[in-house]
């Protein structure tokens, strides 16, 4: 039987004469595994816990996770732990060939086998092979003919890709991430952005530490000249359209906005969008600016639930959504900017969506939404929060939209780059 040193010698003089490649010759393979959720000690360390559900289609580095796991997993389950810069690919059911890189070392769930790669083979450039071979990755899952498309182990190990030359892979590596580093950056200045507008409300309107606040007497546990009413009486929801799977796409129509458009914890996610060629009213539509509410959440965990989105300015037309989805028109008594916020980082979503119903599939019923009572603060303090909350989404759409156009950027060149047709 040969050593994995001979197995690994075999398969770069693969490569290097070939100009196809099993994914078993790009590095050792890893399937995951779940800790047992019934020993908690399992669960809240340091390490990172990826599943399909913290990987999108270009994840580049997968940087956080919903959960995390602990030393005591690490020991149970050693041979399942990657290291940094290894690529791990969603293999089952709708979310097939969803990939990211691992930022550390850390643990994935069954759901996901990785490429640990060997030694002088760019993690990177496996990376976006990968990305570049989604749709075979896809229907090879799909060719299985099970209800649930899945890829084991084995089978993954032996798909097999077209790759350009392997001189040329290292330099393809360094031109494809440096747009994905630049669009990291801009990530990262969006989320402190957005973690200066978290703190700046929680300290205006939860820690009541406004301007003037001196001169101001706690009434009751609220500012005095604050107004406590329902969030029906500062605003109007409207429900989204139904849909067919039909009405859905690829090309034409208009955009759609879905519950994948609204990220896990609020905000918006462009990656989400679909296009939309179905019959719908007027005010059906969404416009750059308008605020849109998740009332449909897929699993228990009520990720999605309540949860708030402002739609950006980088779609950059008019949208229609779903009926996962409610609009919710503030009032014209109420500033806008500082009522985004306010949906976003007051008790809102975390007290709203405990009474949403369903067995699998969670609803909230808009009456929920417009029962919340809270305290409103004065208008003049709405809009004074509401000048600095504007300039931090302008920034913030700007950097998104510059993110649309290096992701466009790369993506051009990306299948370019692997067939060849630009010299490197």
């Amino acid at each position: 039987m040969r050593s994995l040193a001979e197995k690994v010698e075999k398969g770069r003089k693969g490569i290097e004469e070939s100009r196809e490649v099993l994914i078993s010759d790009l590095g050792h393979i890893v399937t995951g595994k779940t800790p047992s959720t019934k020993n908690p000690a399992f669960f809240g360390g340091e390490y990172q816990f990826v599943t399909p559900s913290d990987l999108e289609w270009k994840t580049y580095y997968c940087r956080s996770t919903e959960r995390y796991v602990t030393d005591e997993a690490k020991q149970k389950h050693p041979k399942q732990f990657i290291p940094a810069d290894a690529v791990m690919v969603t293999c089952i059911g709708n979310t097939i060939g969803k990939c990211g890189i691992s930022a550390s070392e850390c643990l994935t769930n069954q759901q996901i086998n990785t490429i640990v790669p060997y030694e002088g083979i760019d993690p990177k450039f496996v990376y976006y092979l990968i990305v570049h071979n989604i749709g075979l990755i896809r229907g090879v899952g799909v060719g299985g003919g099970a209800a649930t498309p899945i890829i084991n182990k084995s089978t993954f190990s032996k798909i097999r890709l077209q790759v350009p030359s392997r001189r040329t892979w290292k330099a393809i590596a360094s031109i494809l991430s440096t747009f994905d580093d630049l669009i990291e950056n801009n990530r990262r200045r969006i989320q402190l952005l957005e973690q200066a507008a978290r703190l700046l409300y929680k300290e205006w309107f939860v820690h009541f530490r406004f301007p003037g606040h001196e001169h101001v007497k706690i009434i009751d546990g609220v500012p005095e000249g604050w107004e406590i009413c329902k969030v029906g009486e500062k605003s109007t929801l409207i429900r989204g359209k139904s849909y067919k799977s039909s009405d859905l796409v690829e090309s034409g129509g208009k955009p759609f906005v879905n519950l994948k458009c609204v990220a896990r914890h609020g905000g918006f996610r462009l990656d989400g969008l679909k296009r939309f060629s179905g019959s719908y009213r007027n005010d059906q539509i969404v416009v750059p600016g308008d605020i849109v509410i998740a009332v449909t959440d897929m699993t228990r965990e009520r990720h999605l639930v309540a949860h708030p989105a402002r739609i950006p300015s980088a779609i950059g037309e008019e949208a229609v959504f779903s009926m996962d989805i409610l609009k919710i028109i503030p009032s014209e008594t109420v500033d806008r900017f500082w009522f985004y916020y306010f949906l976003r980082y007051s008790n809102f979503s975390q007290e709203v969506r405990e009474h949403a119903t369903g067995t699998n599939v969670l609803h909230l019923k808009p009456k929920q939404i417009t029962d919340f009572v809270s305290a409103f603060p004065p208008r003049s303090l709405q809009e004074q929060f509401g000048e600095i909350a504007r300039s931090i989404l302008e920034q913030q759409d700007n950097l998104i939209m510059q993110n649309e156009r290096l992701a466009k950027a790369r993506d051009l060149l990306l299948p370019r780059l692997m067939n060849g047709e630009i010299a490197v």
